[in-house]
């Protein structure tokens, strides 16, 4: 197959190296030529310009010897440009540079003319007018463009006299006309001629046009025969420079390597056809080969039994897993007709009639399930999958089963169903109701027992409980989702990973107080739904209220007992406005009947006796605001004010143990969520504590002080206001440190031991807490600090969130 088309690319191969080696003898010979006739050209100009170097050296001659003057050399350089149209001007220059004579052609422009008497100017032709004068001989220029654009060669011949350099004659050429005259005209005819400089710049002449880049790989795009040659007289600032025009078609014009070329292509073309068709239908049947084996070996390595019966119920086909499943080998169930030997005998009835369904086509699209029989006489649990085996003309050759074993499937099932069980009796048996609803939907999906006893099967409850507890189960009319629920936005996954919203409500229909949790999971059909848990807590509310009852009857109860302890202090406290009301009305009464008071007094002594008055109104309804009983009342309240009440009052006390007061409170503290009354009862209770410390300490009177401070503070990076009370008695024992808050444990005689106890509950129910430590100066305890704190308005709802799980 190989060899037919080597031949052939040998045979190419020999008539493009003939062609080749032709085309190449071609090639030189044109090139020689070319090198000849750019010869013959170079010395036809050569001769040219050496002879009219002569005539100018003869004139120059005929100046040195005084036999011509500036007439008659205008005369004879008229002569010469008229004769040779290649010589533009000539000029007749001194030694000082300056023009003595000059003619020049009249196709010259005006500036181009040089005038008799002006100076050369500085920089024209110096440096050549400066080399003919060192050497003393004609010199020619390099190369120059003209002022119109036209190249020019000037010829330098130097003058003397008696010896010594008088100036020079200038000759300029054109480089144009040099070309046009001095090239003979059929080598002109012949090649592209044109004259360069010595950087091989076009000064006059044509070029033959550069080829196409894309066709310089081609064997007939070679480029064109040129030779260049500089001009002697010159030198190497002048070039003539030939490049042939192509005449001859090449190869492309050789009708005969066209007509081999074609013959041995399309020979070479069949040949590779019939290679490449070979090749496919070798690789299709490698294909074939493969796809068969891939294919016996994915039914061989499938889990699903395979079985192939024909029209009338004979085994065709039965694969690997099929056998592995019945334990029966493929030479032993191909070719089998019904009874086959893994039906077992109780069913062979029941499979019969089953055969007989599926050979008519009376199949079940889901699926049948069956009881097989193994070898070794086991019995396993299968579904069987009937379908038409169709063959590649489209007619049905028989019938297609594919058998899977479930008996692992129908044992998980059974498993499942238990435990399903198991759960529902459960969820049936707990004392809280449990129900579950789809999102927009009003479907129950799960009631237990206890729901169905209180609600029924209906899905009023669980909505009137996600209602209630604020929760709605889907937004309403108008409302946004994220206005009702807290998790709107969020994944699917998220939602079902946030935790349960807890609320306490109250059902009317039942009479009942119930917790709800609610939170959202994946139905078992991958729908949002909603679950609540409702349970009874009316015993507990009830607890909580009389607890509730309780302390505020024990609150009010301890506020009596301090304006009892307080009694003496206050009666002494309203006794001194008292006195001064009886003393101003006394000394009125007497100076009235005296007659010896004017109005002016009379009104200053009325003004005193009110005012006196009003302070001992002021305490009474301090005292009476003080320990009234009245409901919880939580407002955003003054620090400032609450302080100063509470001062107000204690003070009474203070004053009657002799002890200072001094107080504190930070500017610009914000307000507190918090009931003024019980605060100022906490406060109240700490300073008196302070003081009854204090003379019980027996301490000087330069050392019987209480300091009150109130400064906001952070706790756990949230703001709080702190108050703290300092007092200079003796201290804490640990003892009691360890019983400090512990209710009816007092040390003090007449003490119920229920101050402190109230004090730190009434702070914790506001979300603060209480502490108690003493203070030393070096080892000797120099008094004792009771401080607690109240959290900011905002703070407070993150500090219940975190203390969720304490109950005062």
């Amino acid at each position: 197959m190989l060899a037919p088309l080597a031949a052939v690319l040998l045979f190419l191969a020999a008539i493009v190296s003939a062609f080749g080696y032709l085309r190449l003898e071609e090639m030189d010979r044109e090139q020689e030529a070319v090198k000849r006739d750019v010869e013959y050209a170079q010395q036809r100009v050569r001769l040219r310009l050496l002879e009219r170097q002569e005539q100018m050296m003869r004139i120059a001659r005929d100046i040195s010897n005084k036999e011509v003057d500036e007439d008659d050399f205008v005369g004879r350089a008229e002569s010469m440009v008229s004769q040779y149209p290649e010589l533009l001007a000539v000029t007749w220059i001194d030694a000082r540079r300056r023009i003595k004579a000059s003619y020049g052609a009249p196709s010259l422009s005006s500036n181009q003319q040089r005038e008799a008497g002006a100076v050369l100017r500085a920089g024209e032709t110096e440096s050549t007018y400066s080399l003919a004068r060192d050497l003393q001989q004609p010199v020619y220029s390099q190369p120059a463009a003209g002022g119109d654009g036209t190249g020019l060669l000037q010829l330098h011949i130097p003058l003397t006299e008696q010896g010594r350099f008088a100036g020079v004659i200038l000759g300029e050429y054109s480089i144009d006309g040099l070309l046009r005259y001095g090239v003979p005209a059929e080598v002109s005819a012949k090649y592209a001629v044109a004259l360069l400089d010595g950087k091989s710049r076009t000064l006059a002449g044509s070029s033959v046009p550069a080829r196409n880049p894309a066709t310089q790989l081609l064997p007939w795009a070679a480029q064109p025969n040129e030779y260049e040659v500089p001009v002697s007289p010159v030198g190497n600032g002048l070039i003539i420079r030939a490049q042939a025009y192509r005449t001859s078609l090449g190869v492309i014009g050789s009708g005969l390597f066209w007509l081999v070329g074609a013959l041995s292509a399309m020979t070479a073309w069949m040949l590779i056809g019939n290679w490449r068709h070979t090749r496919r239908r070798m690789q299709a049947q490698q294909a074939l080969v493969a796809e068969t084996n891939f294919r016996r070996a994915m039914e061989n390595s499938m889990l699903t039994g395979m079985r192939a019966l024909d029209m009338q119920g004979r085994i065709t086909y039965v694969n690997a897993a099929f056998c592995q499943m019945t334990g029966w080998g493929e030479a032993e169930l191909v070719g089998r007709t019904p009874p086959f030997p893994y039906w077992p005998e109780a069913d062979r009835e029941q499979l019969r009639a089953r055969l007989d369904d599926e050979l008519h086509g009376r199949t079940t699209p889901g699926g049948f399930q069956v009881r097989v029989k193994r070898k070794d006489g086991g019995l396993f649990d299968a579904r069987l999958y009937v379908s038409p085996l169709v063959d590649a003309k489209g007619h049905q050759t028989g019938w297609m089963t594919s058998m899977t074993d479930i008996t692992e499937p129908n044992r998980i099932r059974d498993q499942l169903s238990a435990s399903y069980e198991r759960f529902t009796t459960v969820l049936e048996a707990l004392d809280a109701s449990v129900s579950v609803a789809p999102l927009g939907s009003e479907e129950l999906l799960f009631a237990n027992k206890l729901y169905r006893l209180w609600f029924g099967v209906q899905t009023a409850g669980h909505l009137q409980m996600v209602a209630q507890a604020g929760v709605p189960e889907h937004p309403r009319n108008g409302e946004s989702l994220d206005e009702v629920d807290s998790f709107v936005g969020l994944p699917t996954g998220a939602l079902t990973a946030a935790q349960s919203e807890n609320a306490e409500i109250f059902v009317p229909e039942l009479g009942k107080w119930l917790e709800v949790r609610s939170r959202y999971l994946n139905w078992v059909d991958g729908r949002l739904a909603q679950m609540v848990i409702a349970t009874d807590i009316t015993p507990r509310r009830h607890a909580e209220e009389q607890s509730a009852a309780q302390a505020e009857r024990a609150q009010s109860a301890s506020r009596l007992i301090t304006m009892g302890e307080m009694a003496s202090s206050v009666a002494h406290e309203l006794n001194q406005p008292l006195t001064a009301i009886n003393n101003y009305c006394n000394g009125l009464v007497s100076r009235i009947k005296g007659k010896q008071i004017n109005e002016e007094d009379l009104l200053a002594a009325l003004d005193k006796t009110a005012r006196q008055a009003q302070r001992a109104g002021q305490i009474i309804q301090r005292i009476r605001s003080f320990v009234k009983r009245s409901e919880p009342n939580r407002t955003l309240s003054d620090v400032t004010l609450m302080v100063n009440e509470a001062v107000e009052l204690a003070e009474i006390e203070l004053r009657r143990r002799n002890v200072r007061l001094s107080h504190y409170v930070a500017a610009r503290l914000p307000s507190l969520m918090v009931d003024p009354i019980l605060i100022e009862q906490v406060l109240v209770n700490l300073l008196k504590n302070a003081a009854e410390s204090i003379e019980h300490a027996r301490r000087p009177a330069a050392r019987r002080s209480v300091e009150l401070r109130v400064i906001p503070k952070q706790v756990d990076e949230l703001p709080v206001v702190e108050f703290s009370v300092l007092d200079s008695g003796a201290g804490l024992a640990p003892e009691v440190m360890e019983r400090l808050y512990e209710a009816f444990f007092s040390t003090k005689v007449e003490g119920m031991g229920i101050g402190l106890n109230l004090c730190r509950t009434i702070v914790e129910s506001h979300q603060g807490r209480m502490q108690a430590e003493n203070i030393y100066n070096g080892t000797d305890v120099a008094g004792c600090r009771f401080s607690f704190w109240i959290p900011v308005f905002g703070a407070a709802n993150s500090i219940a969130n975190k203390d969720a799980g304490v109950t005062i």
